[in-house]
């Protein structure tokens, strides 16, 4: 989903400065110890995670590990605030998934959020984590709930932020049935089909505003965005070149498997954030035994923005809970 997108040129204008001065400089075992001091100041590293993917990633801090999973038209800047914040108590780590600036890996068929779960899981083990506490927003949350799927052993405790599970929508109690299949129906006929149509049509401009004029109801919406902003989120649309040609945009996940997640998790949702990510919410609390729900009722799909000391202590709160849980 996307994001705010002057604050995130800034992040980006930060990041991009770091890994040009420092690019290649942490990675295999460097950046396994990295964790050694503790600086405000998030630093870049890199590190090859097998398969010929490198994924690079920022950090500050030590102790626990808290790892962060952007979402769309985003990278690992998304969290440069939280990062710095979340170091005076763990090791935090933000990392871009395959696709993302400034990685460079080969394009591979098949990519969608199973794939980046898998990178997830390699990335932990690669940089010899053990178990992490988990926080991801929108694609990363739902990189995040295929990881919880099926690498439990390498949770602490996850916070997922509105992740479009958008096959869930298929799957909603009976007095929402009828709502979560027109939804579905949706979202295949307007978003997903045209984002397809486009992008095999080397259309990446018309599939990025497809997706941007969806997501915000508004035919004109990518069209009214400043040209920089647009020039910026186009950068940042590479993952949909590999994922809307040769891909998937929304996985199946099965419900089973969710109702399976024995680790805490926490859902955060955006009370007037798009409505079809309110529905999914509601069926992943639904699903998952002793799970926990917060709504922020004034704030959309970008809480963390809106709110960012708030989430970051609900999220800590939650972390803490599971803690003394023996998590």
């Amino acid at each position: 989903m996307p994001n705010s997108s002057t604050r995130r040129r800034v992040l980006k204008a930060l990041v991009g400065l770091f890994f040009a001065a420092l690019l290649g400089s942490l990675c295999g075992a460097a950046g396994a110890a990295g964790g050694a001091a503790t600086i405000a100041t998030p630093r870049p590293g890199s590190i090859a995670i097998g398969h010929g993917i490198t994924l690079h990633y920022l950090e500050a801090g030590r102790g626990a590990p808290v790892v962060f999973v952007h979402g769309s038209i985003g990278d690992a800047a998304y969290w440069m605030d939280q990062i710095a914040a979340f170091s005076k108590r763990y090791r935090a780590i933000a990392y871009s998934r395959r696709y993302n600036f400034p990685n460079a890996n080969p394009a591979a068929p098949g990519y969608s959020a199973v794939v980046d779960a898998q990178d997830l899981a390699a990335f932990i083990k690669k940089m010899h984590l053990g178990k992490v506490y988990l926080i991801g927003h929108s694609y990363g949350a739902l990189t995040a709930l295929f990881f919880a799927t099926e690498h439990p052993e390498l949770i602490r405790a996850v916070v997922l932020a509105e992740p479009p599970a958008v096959s869930l929508l298929q799957h909603l109690p009976a007095e929402q049935a009828s709502k979560g299949q027109a939804l579905f129906a949706d979202i295949q006929a307007r978003m997903v089909e045209p984002m397809k149509k486009a992008f095999a049509a080397g259309k990446r401009d018309q599939g990025v505003g497809i997706f941007i004029n969806y997501v915000f109801d508004d035919p004109r919406a990518w069209e009214r965005m400043p040209p920089a902003d647009r020039a910026d989120t186009l950068r940042d649309a590479h993952e949909w070149d590999v994922m809307m040609t040769s891909g998937t945009l929304f996985p199946a996940i099965d419900p089973a498997a969710i109702r399976k997640i024995r680790v805490p998790v926490l859902v955060m949702s955006g009370g007037i954030s798009y409505k079809f990510l309110g529905y999914i919410d509601q069926e992943i609390v639904r699903l998952i035994p002793n799970s926990r729900s917060i709504v922020y009722p004034d704030a959309g799909h970008q809480m963390w923005y809106k709110y960012p000391v708030l989430c970051r202590e609900d999220a800590e709160a939650f972390f803490d809970t599971a803690a003394a849980a023996g998590q």
